[in-house]
């Protein structure tokens, strides 16, 4: 990875290295030097990126969204306005824990505006966070949660849209449920 095929913006600080090709990075972002991004991302406006941050290839990230220690962004993921991250069950102002937690967001994803994501949890494949939740537990494939605490109401499918009987009405595609795990059906 290098910053020859990226676009940041001069108001950004950015001190990584590690930015992928075709990453754009805009206006008042701030990018610790050991974060890591990968190709063809847009980080909006007004965005914070700690150093122990991995984000795929093809992700957004909209305005205000601060990534804390600990996160891992998958491939294709989308994060919504102001998403918050929390990575500390218990902080304290001045006190650092010996490690931070864990949170991983896995390809395809989406979060909605203005969620709060709590440290710890995983986010599935192709899962929907609806706008202004709030996560505290981890979260299938493709489950459609929403709420505080968001609850889950249903699956989508890979194109975004809730299925119906395991079946797109936009797109058609099929699914199946077999032990808790849902399963996209061959073509």
């Amino acid at each position: 990875m290098s910053l020859t095929n990226s676009n940041i913006h001069p108001l950004a600080d950015v001190q990584t290295s590690h930015i992928g090709e075709n990453t754009t990075i805009w206006q008042f972002s701030v990018i610790l030097a050991k974060a890591k991004i990968g190709n063809n991302c847009n980080i909006n406006a007004l965005t914070l990126i700690e150093n122990d941050v991995v984000i795929g290839d093809n992700v957004t990230i909209k305005s205000g969204v601060q990534l804390w220690d600990g996160l891992r962004v998958g491939n294709n993921v989308f994060i919504g306005p102001n998403v918050t991250f929390t990575n500390d069950f218990t902080p304290r102002s001045k006190q650092r824990p010996i490690s931070f937690l864990s949170t991983v967001i896995n390809h395809h994803a989406s979060i909605g505006a203005n969620s709060t994501i709590i440290g710890g949890i995983e986010i599935g494949a192709y899962a929907m966070v609806g706008a202004g939740s709030v996560v505290t537990k981890n979260i299938v494939p493709y489950a459609l949660v929403y709420g505080n605490p968001a609850k889950q109401y249903g699956y989508v499918c890979e194109c975004g849209t809730k299925l119906e009987n395991y079946t797109c009405p936009a797109c058609l595609a099929g699914y199946q449920l077999n032990e808790n795990t849902l399963n996209r059906q061959a073509t």
